[in-house]
């Protein structure tokens, strides 16, 4: 076991970029103050991806969450599906469902561009990690939140995330989408 010296140590060499020079605080902060706390609470667990050097590639963090879904924002098929894991309420008109949330995401932009992890890859261990979770306790729907960037939405997209709502954080002054994808 590692203790949590090294891994504050292993920590402080990310970074986290969304553009190349424009740093994203938020994850690269999450996971140098706030990882291991939250998991030594077990509010989520934060997985670390190493590379072939035991240099940390990556890291996601996962928990599993209530979330609310309007039915204005789905289409009829994401209605449809939904519903094999959610409870309508008529009252809100909206769907309530605990969902796998991806609360973190990242590769390691300090490494040579050359050796960083594919996001795909990253994503792919992701949810090879929720599909082996969800054969255990079942589930049937991921959830993220992502800054509201389209180089980012698109790649969320093409791993077949859909758009369902938007939360703002006044706290960071940004506009968050909401996505979920059936598993």
């Amino acid at each position: 076991m590692v203790g949590e010296e090294a891994v504050n140590d292993l920590f402080s060499d990310f970074s986290c970029e969304y553009k190349t020079g424009i740093h994203n605080d938020e994850v690269e902060n999450f996971l140098k103050r706030n990882a291991v706390e939250f998991t030594k609470k077990k509010m989520l667990i934060t997985y670390l991806v190493m590379d072939d050097q035991d240099q940390l590639a990556g890291y996601f963090t996962l928990t599993h969450k209530p979330i609310i879904v309007q039915d204005k924002d789905l289409s009829k098929t994401s209605r449809k599906r939904l519903l094999r894991h959610a409870k309508y309420d008529p009252v809100i008109d909206a769907y309530s469902v605990s969902a796998f949330l991806i609360a973190q995401i990242s590769k390691n932009y300090n490494l040579p561009s050359n050796e960083r992890i594919n996001g795909i890859k990253l994503m792919d261990i992701s949810l090879s990690v929720i599909d082996d979770i969800q054969q255990q306790i079942g589930g049937g729907i991921i959830f993220l939140e992502a800054e509201e960037h389209q180089e980012l939405l698109d790649f969320y997209r093409k791993q077949l995330f859909s758009p369902f709502g938007v939360r703002y954080s006044d706290d960071e002054n940004t506009k968050y989408i909401q996505m979920i994808r059936f598993l």
